[in-house]
């Protein structure tokens, strides 16, 4: 994998709109070969996405990565991550976001 290309991750429209009205920073995932700390590194440009399409899209750069066991977030995040992959009890990928800005043109850096 290119780490000069864009980190491309893909969002469900609620957590799209968190992201665009600033509420939130953090994008968590199951740690593991696509989300970890040589493919999450600091400084790398990120595309998120509203789903896969090519319209709803921002870019910004990953400001921070940190991998923690699910099981020591807060109440509401470990109920999420329960909810998710049926136990708290694995790794997760928090990857902190920064300096996104919009747009809606599409890329070739998917």
């Amino acid at each position: 994998m290119e780490m000069n290309k864009p980190l491309f991750i893909p969002l469900q429209t609620e957590f799209y709109e968190e992201f665009k009205n600033g509420t939130k920073i953090d994008e968590l995932r199951k740690y593991g070969a696509r989300w970890n700390e040589k493919t999450c590194m600091k400084g790398r440009k990120v595309i998120i996405s509203k789903g896969y399409g090519k319209q709803n899209r921002m870019t910004g750069v990953i400001a921070d990565f940190s991998k923690q066991i699910g099981s020591t977030f807060s109440d509401a995040y470990r109920d999420d991550i329960k909810a998710v992959y049926g136990t708290d009890q694995i790794d997760i990928a928090t990857i902190r976001i920064k300096d996104l800005v919009a747009t809606n043109t599409p890329t070739k850096e998917e």
